[in-house]
């Protein structure tokens, strides 16, 4: 981290967000801590100079983010980049090229000291069948292109896949595009000679709650949650929706430990980081704009495991 020559005002509302977003710290090469954030609009409109490091700070907590809503612009994505240092690599999706997407990208933040980015890196392309013609044509339509890469950190290599679901005009249109997305995530795992089947599924899928039609629609072909995740409360402020997930195929290798939740930066007080003398104007809505009206979803990985070779010699 290099905040370099930031004012005392932007040193001491850095101290106060230290006090709120403390978490399991990982240990190198035995665990990794990921994660997925909704940071509001990100690019859309330029955010304070607080902000910026406030960001940067909250992301320095993990070693791999999917960060889903970074719009077009990439100037305060840079700048956070530039504060994060030398050691951090991003990979990042492009816009669509309508305005259906919203012009959002979908990008990974990894600190490259602890992982490696192992060259897999793609837009989930849409399953197409042969028309009456004899073309391939899509069988389903994205509203924003789930992204997927792929890393490996100790003995464990996987793919993440992170999505942001379009909220649509009724839980109908959600719903159709989550059985989508699980639909293709399944075929996904059982081609023959896909690039490693350790999947992790994160992102904001729009779902309020763990047992509703939403839910159970991402899920129907076995992706379940981590326990360390089970209970928890939810990644809006208001902690009471679970729009964000992080999910995996329980027959795959183990890696989830007892680790993991939310970073609640916000604690129902946002004008201690935002002083009233200096942002009179401030509203809890407009704060949302400046870092995000969603918390980060967090959960801790074990990656180095004699378990997983023991089970690699095992199944051949």
């Amino acid at each position: 981290m290099f905040h370099g020559n930031i004012s005392p005002e932007i040193a001491k509302g850095i101290r106060i967000l230290r006090q709120r977003i403390k978490i399991d710290e990982p240990i190198l090469d035995k665990t990794l801590n990921i994660a997925t954030w909704n940071i509001r609009e990100f690019g859309k409109k330029a955010r304070y100079q607080r902000s910026i490091h406030y960001i940067a700070e909250i992301l320095s907590r993990f070693d791999l983010i999917a960060i889903v809503e970074l719009r077009e612009n990439l100037e305060d994505f840079n700048k956070v980049m530039d504060i994060l240092g030398p050691y951090w690599r991003t990979i990042f999706s492009d816009i669509a090229m309508d305005l259906g997407g919203n012009k959002e990208r979908i990008a990974y933040l990894y600190d490259k000291r602890v992982l490696t980015f192992t060259g897999l890196a793609a837009e989930a392309d849409p399953i197409r069948k042969k028309n009456k013609d004899g073309e391939y044509v899509p069988t389903i339509t994205w509203w924003r292109s789930p992204y997927l890469a792929s890393f490996r950190a100790g003995k464990f290599d996987f793919v993440v896949l992170t999505a942001h679901i379009r909220w649509g005009k009724n839980e109908n249109d959600r719903k159709q595009a989550l059985e989508n997305l699980a639909d293709w995530i399944e075929k996904r795992r059982k081609s023959e000679h896909v690039v490693n089947k350790d999947l992790i599924v994160m992102g904001d899928f729009n779902i309020p709650k763990t047992d509703d039609k939403l839910y159970k629609a991402i899920t129907k072909h076995g992706l379940e949650m981590p326990n360390s995740l089970r209970g928890k409360h939810g990644s809006n402020l208001a902690k009471n929706k679970r729009y964000d997930q992080i999910l995996y195929f329980r027959n795959q290798s183990k890696p989830f430990n007892d680790k993991g939740g939310i970073v609640d930066f916000y604690q129902d007080d946002w004008r201690a980081l935002y002083p009233e003398e200096e942002f009179s104007s401030m509203t809890k809505n407009k704060f949302t704009y400046q870092i995000s009206d969603h918390l980060p979803l967090w959960v801790q990985l074990d990656v180095w495991s004699d378990d997983f070779e023991i089970d690699k010699l095992i199944s051949g």
